[in-house]
């Protein structure tokens, strides 16, 4: 869909001109696997993939929403004075959640709104969608309403809606990447204390390539939890020869030292990921801040046989699409990207084999597991901002 199909879509839901546009991304995470729990960093990025919104103020306190991607729900409206979750409401429970959020903390949003959004993230692909929805509503809100809000702090409220609004207990990763995000750049992030560092991602050879299995990710809550417990069991254990907090603490080095005393062989293999993975994060910000695009795309590699052998999150869409990926020429590194059972996993190709590489894995993936694979050329983008509407979106 292009700028002037939205434009023309804008006038005629809403009957007005004189409209705003804003933009949020939606995001990879490069490396760091399953260790935001554990006390870790990951090392996240946004993608040029996102959410656009359309936006303009009214004189009463009305909110009226439209989505291009939910067209069949129509104009979905609440008043300032109601914005409680109605699960009738479907995706419009973001932006209301945002609006909401932000008026409880004490910002004045005093007019009502006119929304038009439109989304290109492949759906179900685990790019995270709904942060993008939230951060993008967060920017359109601080812009319209020049409310005066840190964006860390537009981050942090964007979680909350997330957690608190929409009942969703997931971390602060996917806010804080897209409200973040810096062209050409991952970041190293510690979710506890939420410092964070910028890395060069210099691709000017090659392309990250998205390839979702095309099978929704089903991490039960239950292996979820299992995972989780398996990690608190491994760190009392260690607890006894080390003064560390979390796993995220402790070199692979030192863990290696103390691993014997764990005697459960599962809840060894859990902590071994955990570790090592961290530690795979920070050698993945030395590496990129060298331009050694060879040494990130191994320790990407070596990421995704430790969540295959020691975490045992993969599953066999993933390691289907993964190991096809490692055999191709141009392929600098591959890895599952997201919570595992499904979902995505990730390349970065050189540019002059990418033709050859989508043809040979999605052959090679149709194969293995009897469905088709869909891919997608990622560019490393800013974090969510007010644009102006380009011809071609």
């Amino acid at each position: 869909m292009n700028a002037g199909e939205l434009e023309g879509l804008f006038r005629e839901k809403f009957g007005k001109e004189g409209f705003r546009s804003f933009f949020a991304p939606g995001r990879i995470n490069l490396i760091g696997e399953h260790t935001d729990y554990n006390g870790g960093h990951v090392f996240p990025c946004a993608i040029t993939y996102g959410t656009y919104a359309l936006a303009a103020k009214r004189t009463d306190r009305m909110v009226r929403m439209y989505s291009v991607n939910f067209s069949e729900k129509g104009i979905i409206e609440c008043t300032l004075d109601e914005l409680s979750y109605h699960t009738a409401h479907d995706w419009a429970n973001y932006p209301k959640g945002m609006i909401s959020y932000l008026k409880k903390t004490g910002y004045l949003i005093e007019e009502g709104l006119d929304l038009l959004f439109y989304g290109n993230i492949p759906n179900g692909a685990g790019l995270s969608s709904s942060a993008s929805i939230e951060m993008v509503t967060g920017v359109m809100l601080q812009s319209l309403f020049a409310l005066k809000i840190d964006r860390i702090e537009l981050v942090k409220l964007g979680q909350i809606v997330e957690n608190q609004y929409i009942g969703v207990n997931s971390g602060i990763m996917d806010q804080f990447a897209i409200g973040m995000g810096k062209k050409a750049c991952g970041m190293l992030l510690d979710c506890q204390t939420l410092q964070f560092r910028y890395a060069p991602i210099q691709l000017e050879h090659h392309v990250i390539v998205i390839m979702n299995t095309n099978k929704r990710r089903v991490l039960a809550a239950s292996k979820y939890n299992e995972r989780r417990q398996e990690c608190e069991d491994a760190l009392k254990i260690l607890q006894e020869k080390v003064p560390a907090q979390s796993l995220g603490e402790l070199s692979l080095e030192t863990f290696e030292k103390y691993e014997t005393s764990i005697a459960n062989e599962i809840v060894r293999k859990r902590a071994r990921h955990a570790v090592s993975e961290n530690e795979r994060t920070i050698q993945a910000l030395e590496a990129l801040e060298k331009n050694d695009l060879y040494t990130f795309g191994e320790l990407m590699n070596d990421s995704h046989r430790s969540l295959r052998d020691d975490y045992e999150v993969t599953g066999a869409e993933l390691d289907a699409l993964v190991e096809a990926a490692w055999e191709q020429n141009g392929v600098i590194g591959a890895r599952m990207t997201g919570a595992g059972f499904g979902g995505c996993a990730i390349a970065i190709v050189e540019r002059g084999s990418v033709g050859d590489f989508l043809d040979q894995v999605g052959q090679t993936y149709l194969a293995a597991v009897g469905c088709e694979a869909s891919f997608y050329i990622a560019d490393i983008g800013d974090g969510a901002s007010e644009i102006e509407l380009e011809v071609h979106i």
